[in-house]
């Protein structure tokens, strides 16, 4: 089992500057522009924002940020290189964006996805995430799934 460590980054080091804009293009790639909700790099760097890179041994794996909107937690810019995935690194990340949700005491986590992340929905799912409606500023649209989990 590879040694995989979940630490506070910086979306700016330019190996988390990397992971997003892998992620990025993905999203660019599957949805239209108006079907895309990733938060750009600057976006991520504000105090209401955690951000945190998977790493084994120095290389970034994995990135994920809670954002804390006051009532709930929102999980954004999750992902995991496509040449790094079946080590667990997703299962890293969401371990640790729920424990620093529990840590800022939010109750609840959401989170916006897209229908063609059949991966990403399998993962939400594993950790007990469910649909739930849009929420925030997000409208219904055809291609966003929504998923909440209530934290104990």
């Amino acid at each position: 089992m590879p040694d995989i460590k979940v630490v506070p980054g910086d979306p700016r080091d330019p190996q988390a500057t990397a992971l997003l804009r892998q992620s990025h293009a993905l999203m660019q790639q599957l949805f239209d522009p108006e079907e895309n909700h990733f938060l750009d790099i600057d976006e991520l760097c504000v105090p209401s924002i955690r951000f945190f890179v998977a790493r084994e041994g120095q290389t970034a794996l994995g990135c994920v940020a809670l954002a804390n909107k006051g009532d709930y937690g929102e999980i954004k810019s999750m992902f995991v290189d496509p040449k790094a995935r079946g080590k667990g690194i997703a299962h890293h990340l969401m371990h640790q964006v729920e424990a620093e949700a529990r840590a800022q005491n939010l109750a609840t986590i959401k989170l916006e996805t897209g229908d063609k992340l059949v991966q990403a929905h399998t993962l939400y799912r594993a950790h007990g995430y469910v649909d739930c409606g849009p929420f925030g500023d997000y409208e219904a649209n055809t291609s966003s799934i929504f998923m909440t989990k209530e934290l104990a």
